[in-house]
Formats: structure tokens, sequence, C-alpha cells
């Protein structure tokens, strides 16, 4: 999963947690651990009731949740200052936004990103025994362990999709 943009996403984090060390810490600022790196995945359309899964035709969106004291501004500032120190770095596709997921079923999975369907599956039977229904397809990944430091048996990552009440 080395992405391009999984740098700039740590890059921008650590610059708003190291902010009071540069000037006036920003309104509301406390100490915090960063938080994992998270992504939301879904399929190309023409790749969706395939038997089988074609990665190639994944869809995603990489994100790092920010604590409530980050504004817009705020990430405005860090984005344009990072930008100055790394201008070739493809800035303009960051972007700071507010997510709303609503009712959803989540899981820890332990293991290989490949073993994942198995979780999946897991959770749409409980679905299917609570009366609740996976409302799509795409679904969200937040990244408990470090891919790049973490043997893939005992990567953690905590699985979630929306769904509604039957």
């Amino acid at each position: 999963m080395e992405n391009k943009y999984v740098g700039l996403l740590y890059s921008l984090s650590y610059g708003i947690k190291m902010s009071p060390r540069k000037g006036p810490a920003p309104e509301g600022y406390y100490d915090y651990t960063i938080f994992p790196l998270e992504g939301i995945w879904d399929l190309e359309e023409e790749a969706r009731g395939q038997s089988q899964l074609d990665k190639d035709r994944l869809v995603y969106t990489l994100m790092m949740r920010q604590p409530d004291f980050v504004t817009p501004e705020l990430a405005r500032t860090t984005i344009e200052t990072a930008g100055k120190k790394r201008p070739s770095a493809p800035w303009s596709d960051v972007s700071f936004e507010e997510l709303h997921e609503g009712l959803c079923l989540q899981m820890m999975h332990i293991g290989p990103y490949d073993d994942e369907p198995q979780s999946f599956a897991r959770m749409e039977r409980y679905c299917e025994e609570h009366r609740l229904k996976r409302s799509s397809y795409t679904h969200k990944e937040i990244y408990i362990s470090d891919f790049r430091k973490t043997a893939p048996e005992k990567l953690r990552t905590v699985l979630r999709f929306k769904i509604d009440r039957v």
C-alpha cells in the first residue's frame, strides 16, 4: 500500500502536532497522539459483482483524523507551509474535510489485508442475524498497525461499513 500520499498525510499531521514549537499554540490545542492512517475503499463500477477481486480496479481515499481544535484555516496554513518545504509534492490533491459516517458496523481484523474478505463475510453474517443490512460496498479501514513495520499475520486493521436497520 506504499503511496506518495501517506507521507504527505503524516507530514501534515506532525506539522499540526508540533505547531506550538514554532509559535503560539492553536486555540484549544492539547497534546495528543497522531491518529492512525485510514482509507475509504470502493471498486470501480464495472468491477463490482465480479467473482474475483481485481485490485487494479480499487478506488480509495486516504486520510488521517485530526483533533477537534483543527480548523479549516489551520489546515490550510499547515498545507501551505508544507508546500514551501516540499514544492514538488502533490499538495493540491490534499484537502481538509469533515466526514459523517452514520450507523456503521466494525470489527478488528487481525492478519494480512488479503484475508479481509473472511472478516467482511463474518460482518455480513452478523448483519443478517441482527436484522441489519450493509448499505454500500464502500468501506473504511483504520490501520492500527504500521504495515511497514509489522508482519502481515500480525497486522491489525479496523474494518467498518455503513449499515441500515431492516
